[in-house]
């Protein structure tokens, strides 16, 4: 099991930032290069406010992390410290950032908790957990987009009418898709935590996996048993954890809508006449979430060159400069993305070097 967890962490490792910098910033770029002559720039003023709702977007990031943090705590029954959740959770942000959407960092978010102390099966059963509860806050908060907004509002595209209805196609196959997989979870979870186990020991009778079904079994056998205490769990203990995703993933969301009033107050008056209302800011948030399920379909790392490319005609009329909606773009990455790549450039080798040089010790020892 060794040699596949070793393979595994190559997944966080810092060179795999170079791709997903280059996709975003290279489309970003471009789109600067194209429209920088179209922008307006004697239509800004210098504000105190922007300075204020820039630092309140990055405090939302912050409580974002805590709310994650304070998760980890609460499934982990309090056995991990607040410093070992943090070191995890941004980690586990890293590993989201240079891998597909639709993988995310929970490919190697069981070794993360796994090497700060809890059992190998314990581990598994807290990265489902978290996963159940993320999925379950987009399964829940989707439909309520569209009772509360026209899919005209929710779908909108300047200029591009077919635009707009294949993002309808790629939400809906988004949310089916998480849809799906939150109910395998809830059932796993809930009913049948011997479904998830058959799932993983069936895996590993592939051909190619064969070698490691030993130690599949019994990290199957770890996750039933584990999983058996999170069944005994109260509706309390599961509220409290639902609660605290829902504040990580609502202050995520609400970064964009605090960028956006901080370049208002950065426009003379007669720019944008009013701020935007309550209602577009509800739709700002209704629009991220399905961006957000949209994601889940591109292949590339953390979505990169995609939410930038989306971001530049699907948010474009939130954006009362001519030409500025890609620099908008730009600065929202810079506050909810980059700063876990470079969090991670620097935190995942020491991390690496100080989980898996015991390896190679042991190695070395045992073949003395």
């Amino acid at each position: 099991m060794n040699k596949s967890l070793t393979n595994n962490i190559k997944k966080i490792s810092p060179r795999r930032v170079i791709l997903p910098v280059l996709l975003g910033l290279g489309i970003v770029g471009w789109f600067i290069y194209r429209d920088f002559h179209r922008i307006e720039f004697t239509s800004f003023i210098f504000s105190y406010y922007s300075i204020l709702f820039i630092g309140l977007a990055v405090i939302l990031m912050v409580l974002r992390d805590f709310g994650y943090i304070l998760r980890l705590r609460i499934l982990s029954s309090k056995e991990l410290s607040w410093r070992k959740c943090l070191k995890i959770i941004l980690l586990w942000e890293f590993g989201s950032a240079i891998t597909p959407s639709v993988v995310g960092g929970t490919a190697v978010a069981t070794i993360f908790i796994w090497k700060e102390g809890l059992p190998l099966g314990k581990s598994t059963s807290i990265v489902i957990a978290t996963s159940f509860l993320d999925e379950l806050y987009f399964t829940l908060m989707f439909p309520l987009a569209f009772i509360f907004f026209t899919k005209t509002e929710l779908f909108n595209v300047i200029g591009s009418s077919v635009a707009a209805n294949q993002l309808l196609v790629f939400a809906l196959i988004g949310y089916s898709l998480k849809l799906l997989w939150t109910i395998l979870l809830g059932y796993s979870i809930f009913i049948n935590p011997k479904l998830f186990a058959s799932l993983i020991t069936g895996i590993f009778k592939l051909k190619f996996l064969k070698k490691w079904n030993a130690a599949a079994k019994d990290m199957a056998i770890n996750f039933e048993i584990s999983n058996r205490e999170f069944k005994t769990k109260n509706f309390n203990f599961w509220l409290k954890a639902f609660f605290t995703s829902f504040i990580s993933w609502t202050s995520r969301y609400w970064v964009l809508n605090f960028l956006l009033i901080a370049l208002y107050y950065s426009l003379k008056y007669e720019v944008y006449a009013q701020f935007l209302s309550l209602h577009d800011h509800f739709l700002i948030f209704a629009k991220q979430l399905i961006m957000w399920i949209m994601m889940l379909v591109m292949p590339t790392p953390g979505g990169s060159g995609f939410v930038e490319t989306i971001f530049n005609s699907y948010m474009a009329e939130f954006v009362p400069i001519t030409g500025f909606v890609v620099i908008m773009a730009l600065i929202w990455r810079m506050v909810t993305y980059y700063p876990y790549l470079f969090i991670g450039v620097f935190l995942a080798p020491a991390w690496v070097n100080k989980n898996f040089s015991k390896i190679k010790l042991k190695k070395r020892t045992s073949k003395k």
